[in-house]
């Protein structure tokens, strides 16, 4: 279970089980999807953990580690430990003190180790009876392993960064500060160096970076959502539009004095969708990928592989959106060009630890604007399936105060018509909730206030024009709206709960 889960629901889980049962429950879980390899990277690329860099790696009694940073455990948890500490970020499990006694439990847990197992032996029977089966064997002298009980992150890294240290810590650290203490102690004792600035950029298209690419999609979504708005709260149908249902605005209202008004509810609220997907993938492109995150390039290439496909809706519509698919296939090769390469020089700066409440706090906040997301994503699917087969849900039906028949006896084109419109929606949806969610879960830091803002913008412009215009147009019934209304009210209680976090400020980088 990632921290956004563990400390909201570490009370309750402790209440229910009690708190040491629930304590072993949640290690028991994570062993049990770690030894699988597949559980393993779900449980890696779940939260939002990376591979360490080269400069964090190291040996420690002479047996290699990918990173100088483990965990001691005693026998009792150690077959445990060896299988759940690994995609959590621990290089290595010492297991601490080991007696002859404790040999056939350190023997079992061995056979399931991905990374080293090393033991602290209490006695040479111990060590000759383990020596065939374990990786190395430390001694309680060794001055360079730092062995930490706090759960400082910056003790713990600024110890990490030392050459040569090793830092162990011990199970009450796990305990105290969630799972991802090991990714959080691993980024903040990364190198990094400084972000590009725009300067940098320069005038020839090949050489622009992938950030830059990133940012004009995210600009070009912007651009296209305002002029979706500007059409729909203007003329309503374009010239293809009219010549698609031979049809105007006169014609179409005095079918159904309704259908306009209705027309726009549903561009208008594709309209903020769209100017949604550009905050989150302007706010992506500057303050995740041009930064060297590894996850913000991952969320944007994921919500821009189910957006873009979207376009192929009018295989079933049967209605093609000219300005849709010009806007597609202007953006599609920018999108290509920011997702081509993968970020390898981190170049992002890590505000200081702060007060533990805040960032309790602040991981209620990340849980709500999760389950937001998930939210979204279901309503986005239900929206696209909805577009694609019925096309009207009950309360449409109830507004227009008429049936999909009598308007296909009217026009046999309107019917597909808002098909396209609604389905569009649905895939737009889907594509701004996948960014979301995976923005909430994987790049809540502390001082990182671009994550604030571009959540903040993208929920003002998904949600805002959603509630206006069913409000302006008097499509007002409670259960259509109910699920925005849950949205705004999760968003919001998570953004406030998470801003002091979130935007607390980073220290200034050193010159020269």
């Amino acid at each position: 279970m990632p921290d956004w889960t563990y400390h909201p629901m570490r009370g309750l889980a402790a209440a229910v089980l009690g708190r040491r049962r629930s304590q072993r429950t949640a290690l028991r879980l994570l062993a049990s999807i770690g030894s699988r390899p597949a559980g393993a990277r779900l449980i890696a690329r779940g939260f939002g953990h990376r591979h360490p860099p080269e400069q964090l790696a190291g040996e420690i009694a002479g047996v290699p580690v990918t990173v100088r940073l483990g965990i001691s455990v005693p026998p009792s948890l150690a077959r445990e430990a060896v299988r759940a500490m690994p995609p959590l970020g621990a290089g290595f499990v010492e297991v601490s003190p080991v007696s002859a006694a404790d040999a056939e439990t350190v023997c079992e847990a061995a056979a399931d180790r991905s990374i080293p197992l090393l033991v602290r032996a209490c006695d040479p029977e111990a060590e000759a009876a383990l020596k065939p089966h374990v990786d190395g064997f430390t001694s309680g002298d060794d001055p360079h392993v730092v062995r930490v009980s706090e759960p400082s992150v910056t003790a713990a890294a600024t110890a990490l960064k030392e050459p040569g240290a090793i830092v162990l810590a011990r199970p009450g650290v796990l305990v105290a500060a969630g799972p991802g203490w090991f990714a959080r102690v691993t980024e903040a004792a990364t190198p990094t160096a400084p972000a590009p600035a725009l300067r940098d950029v320069g005038r020839d298209p090949r050489r622009w970076p992938a950030w830059w690419w990133a940012l004009l999609v995210g600009l070009g979504m912007t651009g296209a959502g305002l002029g979706a708005a500007a059409i729909t709260l203007g003329p309503v149908l374009l010239w293809y539009d009219r010549d698609y249902l031979g049809m105007g605005l006169h014609e179409l209202h005095a079918a159904n004095h309704h259908l306009v008004h209705f027309l726009q509810h549903d561009r208008i609220t594709m309209a903020g969708t769209m100017v949604a997907i550009g905050a989150l993938y302007t706010g992506l492109a500057v303050g995740g990928i041009r930064r060297g995150w590894p996850w913000a390039r991952e969320v944007y290439l994921l919500s821009g592989a189910i957006g873009f496909p979207t376009l192929f809706y009018f295989l079933i519509t049967g209605f093609v959106e000219p300005l849709h698919t010009a806007t597609t296939i202007v953006l599609f090769p920018m999108f290509v060009a920011g997702v081509r390469r993968t970020p390898h020089t981190p170049k992002w700066r890590l505000a200081p630890e702060g007060p533990e409440p805040e960032r309790r706090r602040a991981l209620v906040g990340q849980l709500l604007l999760i389950v937001t997301g998930a939210g979204l994503f279901v309503g986005g699917a239900v929206i696209s399936v909805v577009g694609l087969t019925g096309v009207f849900v009950p309360t449409d039906l109830a507004f227009l105060g008429t049936s999909p028949q009598l308007l296909e006896t009217v026009n046999p084109r309107l019917v597909p018509f808002v098909a396209h419109d609604r389905a569009g929606f649905g895939g737009a949806l889907m594509a701004a909730a996948v960014a979301i969610v995976l923005i909430s879960a994987w790049g809540w830091r502390r001082g990182e206030a671009w994550v604030f803002w571009t959540l903040a913008v993208a929920a003002a412009a998904g949600f805002l024009p959603a509630v206006v215009v069913h409000g302006v147009i008097h499509y007002t019934d409670f259960i259509h709206l109910a699920p925005v209304y849950f949205g705004i009210a999760m968003a919001g209680t998570g953004l406030l709960l998470a801003r002091p976090y979130l935007c607390a400020k980073a220290p200034a980088r050193p010159k020269g």
